[in-house]
């Protein structure tokens, strides 16, 4: 049985004329143009691409939709605590990515810092799963992690839709989320 999943095409950004003069923007991260939807309250995964849930706060989709872009990225120790942008991520450097574009964090905080981060308990949209050494989050119903349960091993930050047993991890989520 073959199964097709139709993803919408993306438009290419064109170049921008500017006058000499006009200062330059402030750099913002580049989505592609593509802001994949599905409706509903989950998000769903196609082809290694995180499609956020229609009903989600905007916070949510942001985070989503921002993981996109770095979902191909190497597995970095200690890759994305220096700066959001990075070449890879590790675990907390991932979490954090996210937790920035979903407009609750300002600086890149490691897996002991993730311990205390927010509320206590799961969230509605939102929980980090966090302990001396690994963190990882739930979004929407997908885990963002960079562990590779099947095959094992780190490999940076990837979606999947197979949970993780929590046992030894802090629950804990963004105040609203």
């Amino acid at each position: 049985m073959q199964v097709a999943y139709y993803t919408p095409r993306v438009q290419r950004p064109q170049p921008i004329e500017r006058d000499e003069d006009e200062p330059e923007p402030t750099p913002r991260l580049d989505l592609g143009g593509s802001h994949p939807m599905v409706p509903g309250n989950r998000a769903v995964l196609r082809n290694g691409i995180a499609y956020a849930p229609s009903n989600a706060p905007d916070a949510v989709k942001h985070a989503i939709w921002a993981v996109n872009t770095i979902r191909t990225r190497p597995y970095v120790w200690g890759g994305g605590h220096g700066s959001f942008h990075d070449y890879g991520y590790d675990c907390s450097g991932t979490v954090s990515f996210a937790l920035h574009y979903a407009g609750m964090l300002n600086q890149p905080l490691p897996s002991s810092d993730l311990l205390r981060y927010g509320e206590r308990g799961r969230g509605r949209w939102m929980t980090i799963y966090s302990r001396n050494g690994h963190t990882f989050a739930v979004i929407a119903g997908l885990r963002l992690d960079t562990t590779d349960l099947r095959y094992g091993g780190d490999v940076g930050p990837r979606w999947h839709i197979d949970g993780r047993d929590t046992w030894g991890f802090e629950a804990r989520h963004p105040a609203g989320l």
